[in-house]
């Protein structure tokens, strides 16, 4: 999966932020990772829903994920970061949420949530003023 994963993405070089020395202004050390998650040939329509889900608004107009890795000082590092990061979102997404199991609160625990409201009425209670 790793070698089609990586044909499917584009890399492209940015200038990081931050301090950087006297090569601030030359190396463009970042790394701006793009994939395109509507037209992916190896995601299946599942996992793409989940990767949808996941990912929220960090996926452009023309449905593609992007990735902005600047946390290291050299481009192969920040390369290797964003796609791991890719990865770990892919893996997240491959993972079948459990359905949810509908309960009912026990009859215990309806008892003791009612026995606390009234404490908390008769604590209201006491704060009353007597008009006497």
């Amino acid at each position: 999966m790793k070698n089609e994963l990586l044909s499917e993405i584009k890399l492209s070089f940015i200038r990081s932020p931050g301090p950087g020395g006297q090569n601030v202004n030359k190396v463009a050390t970042g790394v701006l990772l793009r994939f395109n998650v509507l037209e992916s040939a190896i995601l299946s329509d599942e996992i793409r829903a989940r990767l949808l889900k996941l990912i929220g608004n960090k996926i452009t107009a023309e449905g593609e994920l992007l990735i902005k890795a600047v946390s290291y000082r050299t481009q192969e590092r920040n390369k290797q970061d964003a796609i791991e990061r890719l990865q770990a979102l892919l893996a997240r997404a491959a993972i079948v949420p459990k359905p949810r199991k509908k309960t009912k609160p026990s009859l215990a625990s309806k008892e003791k949530r009612l026995n606390r409201k009234k404490l908390h009425g008769q604590n209201k209670k006491l704060r009353e003023k007597s008009f006497l």
